[in-house]
């Protein structure tokens, strides 16, 4: 299991395993269900560490046996120095091996999510493959042969479940909650993008983009332009003379300079 690993990052395996007392098959066994959630949480059955059990960043740790504080503080202990390996880029996986293609260039052999190299999680449901590569910030869907590959941003992609509708029929969360794939780029594949949905509100569905690129392409009537300059114009004036009323309140203008630029503001209407 220690060969999907880099060199470097089973040395760092192997230290941490030798420090806890632990066998270097249980820790990468621990490490490859970390590096699924990206450090993030952890699901394992392993009889040196009690059996099943789950630990979560922030403070969860579930045992098999849930009064061994002591076994329980170990796992505790183990995924969180391990997490922060993974976070620090201490423990990653070895790229993939290429081949030769066709046209001379160089791609991962066997794999359809191409040259991103070795994801931390992978799964199929329906007819629709993914591959999450939490390390380079990318997820690759595979449906009806055709590969879309998202940038996730700072989504943590740590769980993947059944959608019941939509373009495709999984489903991803993150530390945000549910991870919309509408929102997020498109590194290749664009063809294979959800479409944006419209606006609906109280049950009527509105297009809001088309009619401002109508209007924009219509142009306007020459007299509704004259009729739509000469209202600011006014707006303009009447706006003048309430701020002149307020400087007359406030004592800033007498009655008599206010009436004087009243009148002058008046007569250019």
């Amino acid at each position: 299991m220690n060969a999907i690993f880099t060199d470097a990052s089973f040395q760092n395996i192997m230290n941490v395993a030798n420090r806890y007392g632990i066998s270097v098959n249980a820790i990468t066994d621990l490490t490859q269900r970390l590096m699924s959630s990206n450090g993030s949480m952890a699901q394992f059955n392993i009889p040196e560490l009690g059996g099943g059990g789950q630990w979560m960043q922030g403070g969860m740790t579930m045992v098999g046996d849930m009064f061994n504080y002591q076994l329980k503080a170990t796992v505790d202990g183990l995924c969180v120095e391990l997490s922060n390996l993974i976070h620090q880029g201490a423990i990653q996986y070895k790229p993939l091996p290429k081949v030769q293609n066709q046209d001379g260039s160089m791609s991962p052999a066997g794999h359809w999510w191409g040259n991103l190299g070795f994801p931390n999680s992978t799964g199929s449901q329906n007819n629709t493959s993914y591959a999450i590569f939490s390390n380079i910030n990318r997820l690759a869907i595979q449906q009806n042969g055709k590969v879309t590959i998202f940038d996730t941003l700072d989504n943590q992609i740590g769980g993947v479940g059944q959608q019941q509708s939509g373009t495709y029929s999984v489903t991803f969360t993150s530390q945000y909650g549910t991870v919309n794939l509408n929102s997020l780029p498109i590194i290749s594949g664009g063809d294979n993008k959800p479409k944006e949905q419209p606006v609906q509100q109280n049950n009527v569905v509105q297009n809001q983009q088309a009619p401002i690129i109508e209007q924009i392409q219509e142009p306007l009537p020459m007299q509704v332009v004259s009729n739509m300059n000469t209202n600011t114009f006014e707006e303009d004036i009447f706006s003048k003379i309430e701020k002149l009323a307020g400087l007359k309140d406030k004592g800033f203008l007498s009655v008599e300079e206010f009436n004087a630029k009243k009148t002058d503001l008046l007569n250019r209407l």
